[in-house]
């Protein structure tokens, strides 16, 4: 049986733009809440804010922002993001989402790139002095006409603008619009080159933000617990889009992720849903006074971004939040292609990313040849269908590249199983090819898992003379556990994995290099360990 799947298209897509469909959810659930923000104690009806999202719209319109105009903003989660998502989204300008954790020669890179005219920045974050930064490139962004700083007189003074332009107005605009126009820019953190921005329609994010949502069972009582930044698709899309496509409530835990404040959000707001990668449910569940917090009111939620070990699963499962799905995607599908369903079995939810999402398409081919595989072999994970963007922005070469007659090629390995589940087992530059054996790091982590004194482990390849490739595995141990050493490690291996799959190294720290969205920097642990190690790369 080949490996590829058709999803369900018994529920129509919404052929609509955001605007409009935001604008129905607003009117429909006007007296329930729409958002709440827990560190400053804001919270919003959907009337509440809709009225807001109208008014900054306005105000957007009154400074010459024009459909099609590129708007940045570079800040952490805060209401005012999401404001301008949805104000963005009604007047048809495209939002240039921008990782907060850029520096200078990153926002520049971006804002020329785009052709950003307005940035919206927040004044500070962590280490960051958002508008220091803008006016240090600001000289060499030709594009850039005005920056606006959330929280300073510039915010004040585009809100204020409003009242220039007739209320009608951003409905007139509105109209215009259509739902395959391009709305949304986001980067893709490129760990080789400069990040491209994979350009993403109205179709394309309200869609999957929709489907995610009916993956979760959404309705107008669920209140969902957004730690994720809204500057990734995790945010923005799973989050943001799919609460306003069901009338349910976004909660703002904080404007990055705290473990403390996230129970407490979850525990004050009375949360339905709870969203996080693996690191960030590990991070809550091993707090020492986790017990303290009451979750009694999740009922499901989202773990994606990496492989979910199946110990934190059944914790989770145990905890009460029963309906747990896993969601596997990438920025360029809008991002979600597969879920988890609740009544799945638990192999499923922890060895599977679940089947494919509706009106979508999923293969598993040869990377080589194109070919698509039988069920049960590992492969290149390929997907069509509505969630794939309209293309990198500006960069017609790099689209080609995998974009292939409408089948997006994500560079990720994958299986699918009998039933048309699929398992990810890594990505096809994180395989480790040693004395001609292709081994992926997945496998070999979730068996590491099983070791009572591991925390966490990440397996990569560094090079080796004799074999071309060599295992390292990197650990972070348990409070209070002795660190391991190869050896140790060795014996603890031996007799339960084959031998080329022990690895030879061990490192033990504290944290794991992280993107900004909490995937693991594989490549800048290779580098770490080809200098630990004193090996030629």
């Amino acid at each position: 049986m080949p490996s590829h799947t058709v999803g369900s298209t018994s529920v129509p897509l919404l052929e609509q733009t955001i605007g409009d469909n935001f604008d129905a959810t607003a009117s429909t659930y006007a007296e329930r809440d729409a958002l709440v923000d827990v560190a400053s104690g804001r919270r919003w009806t959907y009337a509440e804010f809709s009225s807001a999202v109208l008014e900054l719209a306005r105000g957007l319109l009154a400074a010459g922002v024009q459909t099609g105009d590129r708007v940045g903003i570079w800040a952490p989660n805060c209401p005012e993001w999401t404001m301008v998502q949805y104000a963005t989204a009604k007047i048809g300008a495209v939002l240039v989402n921008v990782n907060p954790a850029y520096r200078t020669h990153e926002v520049a890179y971006v804002i020329n790139q785009a052709g950003i005219s307005t940035m919206v920045v927040a004044e500070s974050f962590k280490t960051s002095d958002y508008p220091a930064m803008v006016d240090e490139v600001r000289g060499d962004c030709a594009s850039l006409e005005r920056v606006v700083v959330i929280g300073q007189s510039s915010w004040d003074d585009l809100v204020a603008g409003a009242t220039e332009v007739e209320p009608d107005r951003v409905a007139e605009v509105q109209a215009t619009l259509s739902p395959t126009d391009p709305i949304n820019i986001q980067y893709t953190s490129g760990t080789t080159g400069f990040p491209k921005g994979a350009t993403l329609s109205h179709r394309n994010i309200l869609n999957n933000g929709y489907f995610v949502g009916r993956g979760c069972a959404y309705t107008e009582q669920d209140r969902i617990c957004i730690p994720v930044p809204f500057y990734h698709c995790f945010g923005m899309v799973m989050g943001n889009l799919a609460a306003t496509t069901h009338g349910a409530c976004m909660v703002i835990p904080a404007p990055g992720f705290d473990p403390e404040l996230t129970l407490h959000a979850v525990d004050s707001e009375r949360c339905t849903s709870l969203y996080g990668v693996p690191t960030m449910f590990i991070a809550m569940w091993s707090l020492p006074d986790f017990s303290t917090y009451d979750i009694s009111s999740l009922r499901t939620g989202i773990m994606a971004g990496s492989p979910c070990p199946a110990e934190m699963m059944r914790k989770v499962l145990d905890a009460g939040v029963r309906d747990m799905t896993i969601c596997y995607g990438m920025t360029e599908t809008s991002p979600v292609s597969t879920q988890t369903t609740p009544d799945d079995p638990f192999d499923v939810k922890v060895g599977t990313v679940g089947s494919v999402g509706a009106h979508l398409e999923v293969k598993v081919i040869d990377p080589v040849t194109g070919e698509t595989l039988p069920r049960g072999e590992t492969g290149e994970f390929a997907t069509k269908g509505y969630s794939v963007m309209l293309g990198y922005w500006n960069d017609q070469e790099k689209t080609d590249e995998v974009l292939i007659d409408g089948w997006m090629h994500t560079g990720d390995l994958a299986v699918m199983d009998e039933d048309g589940n699929l398992a990810i087992t890594g990505r096809i530059k994180d395989m480790v090819i040693r004395g001609g054996e292709n081994i992926y790091p997945r496998e070999i982590e979730e068996f590491l898992y099983t070791h009572p004194d591991i925390l966490d482990a990440q397996v990569i390849g560094v090079p080796d003379e004799k074999y071309g490739e060599e295992l390292m595995a990197w650990l972070r141990m348990r409070e209070g556990a002795e660190p391991l050493d190869a050896e140790s490690l060795r014996a603890f291996c031996k007799g339960k994995l084959a031998h080329y799959k022990v690895p030879r190294y061990v490192s033990v720290v504290d944290e794991f290099p992280m993107t900004v969205t909490g995937k693991v920097r594989k490549v800048e642990m290779r580098e770490h360990a080809i200098q630990q190690l004193g090996l030629g790369a």
